[in-house]
């Protein structure tokens, strides 16, 4: 018998920066260089943060025992794509609470966000790609409503079905997602109340006109 999928739901400029910035940003290790890479002067200037997101999974990072192998794999992709919908990944500081979910230790500096109505992750085995017992690829739609870009502060407006199918494997003996690494998906009204607070800290008066049009941008999209 079928396993029922389960729904996970959600209930914009300057030509020199972005409207939007990361708040305590950091610098992202790259392999093959020997120090940090330095985050442009520019995006530290504005308190608040939600653009050019890459970060590194903090060395201290404490693993809770999330996807161990007596569970579904698909608990693992529900966990990370309710937790991005939730707005985790805009943030360094809520960053960490993916980690326990995936095998990859960086991000790149993301120039869109996608937002998101619902999401809906396969729970059904048939509809997975079994590559082995340890290995799986799993389905996962998203209703979008849009792309907020990050360098414009802009929403466009885009109404359509994505599927994405993630990568899943046992990595000490726990399920962890190998792969894709998407931009930020992000649920509509965490979108907004965001964009909100990111206003509220803005000091600029032109920027901070800019955002209340991303917000009522937004707003329309409900």
């Amino acid at each position: 018998m079928n396993r029922p999928a389960c729904a996970v739901s959600e209930t914009e400029s300057s030509p020199y920066r972005p409207l939007i910035v990361l708040q305590n940003v950091l610098a992202v290790p790259r392999s093959g260089l020997s120090g940090p890479v330095p985050v442009p002067g520019a995006c530290l200037s504005v308190l608040l943060a939600l653009v050019l997101f890459a970060s590194a999974v903090p060395s201290n990072a404490q693993f809770s025992p999330s996807g161990s192998m007596r569970r579904s794999p698909a608990d693992v992709v529900k966990r990370y794509v309710l937790l991005d919908q939730k707005g985790a990944r805009l943030e360094a500081a809520s960053f960490d609470t993916v980690t326990p979910y995936i095998n990859w230790k960086e991000e790149p500096a993301w120039e869109q966000i996608v937002v998101v109505q619902t999401t809906t992750v396969s729970e059904d085995y048939r509809q997975w790609e079994i590559v082995n017992n340890l290995e799986v690829i799993i389905p996962v739609t998203f209703q979008v409503r849009g792309l907020v870009h990050l360098d414009t502060a802009k929403f466009v407006p885009e109404d359509r079905i994505e599927e994405v199918r993630f990568h899943v494997k046992v990595v000490g003996n726990y399920w962890r997602i190998l792969s894709p690494v998407i931009p930020p998906h992000v649920g509509l009204k965490r979108m907004v109340s965001f964009a909100r607070d990111a206003a509220v800290h803005e000091p600029d008066d032109t920027q901070r006109m800019e955002l209340a049009a991303l917000i009522e941008s937004l707003r329309k999209a409900h």
